[in-house]
């Protein structure tokens, strides 16, 4: 008697349609974006970090990245971003983010800008020559310009990271240490990062108004910025009431869509045809 076959299980099947439709898309993403960075088709939208004793005077700018697709759309960073933060496609991110940064700088001599980086690019050679041609550009550029380096980035080698920071700023370039209190940071290294501004994470700033708790966390993340000479910014202020909070506490910047969500068109340009 013949024993009769089994059939197959479905989570072995691998011509899974919806996982492979999944793959596809995921793929036709990355190919799109390393496509866009071939072509350097990207653009800053630029957000406004205010001075919290004048908040309709931007302390400075930040500008994030948008990569576009085939169409002049902005690919969404959530699509993509985890995939290459580790990659070379990441490292080409940060050299286009940079590039376009200190083109702005170059073209607006009144603007102050910060622009993201990932601590794995401190050893990208492209990266640096991207820097040193744009530094050359105009002799104020160095000291406009703030380097924004996420907390669990600059946690992969802090000695790395300080070593690189130390050389940058006898140049007049800023740090800022970007999401301060998401949970990496030693605080042992502080001493030795010296960032110029500490940005405190939106979970703790968002609703603060409303949350003892975060109240808490960001006196204490204040405080700590604070012994350390450091600038303090909150992130992803949403309202009026957290606004108020956080210019009570103390803060010195403020950053969020209640002051300005990130534009493609330069608030400074905006702000300039309303004085006219």
């Amino acid at each position: 008697m013949k024993p009769r076959s089994k059939k197959p299980r479905l989570d072995s099947l691998d011509a899974d349609p919806l996982s492979a439709a999944v793959n596809q898309r995921d793929q036709d993403t990355l190919d799109m974006v390393k496509d866009a960075l071939a072509t350097k088709r990207a653009v800053l939208a630029y957000q406004p970090v205010v001075q919290s004793q004048a908040t309709s005077r931007p302390a400075f700018y930040e500008g994030l990245v948008r990569i576009l697709d085939g169409t002049g759309r902005p690919i969404p960073a959530k699509d993509f971003m985890s995939e290459v933060e580790d990659t070379e496609t990441g490292r080409m991110i940060d050299c286009l983010s940079l590039e376009l940064g200190l083109q702005t700088l170059a073209q607006e001599p009144d603007v102050r800008l910060s622009i993201n980086m990932s601590a794995r690019s401190i050893g990208y050679s492209r990266w640096m020559r991207t820097l040193e041609a744009g530094l050359a550009l105009n002799p104020t550029i160095a000291e406009r310009l703030i380097l924004e380096i996420e907390e669990k980035s600059a946690m992969t080698t802090p000695e790395v990271v300080a070593s690189f920071m130390r050389e940058l700023q006898t140049k007049g370039i800023s740090f800022a240490l970007d999401d301060f209190g998401a949970g990496y940071t030693s605080f042992r290294y502080l001493r030795d990062f010296y960032f110029d501004i500490v940005k405190i994470d939106g979970q703790f700033t968002r609703n603060i108004s409303r949350s003892a708790d975060n109240q808490v966390v960001v006196a204490a993340l204040q405080s700590v910025g604070r012994q350390f000479d450091m600038f303090t910014v909150a992130e992803n202020v949403e309202s009026a009431k957290d606004a108020q909070m956080l210019i009570s506490m103390g803060i010195d910047c403020l950053q969020g869509y209640h002051f300005g969500a990130p534009s493609l068109s330069p608030p400074w340009k905006e702000d300039l045809r309303r004085r006219i």
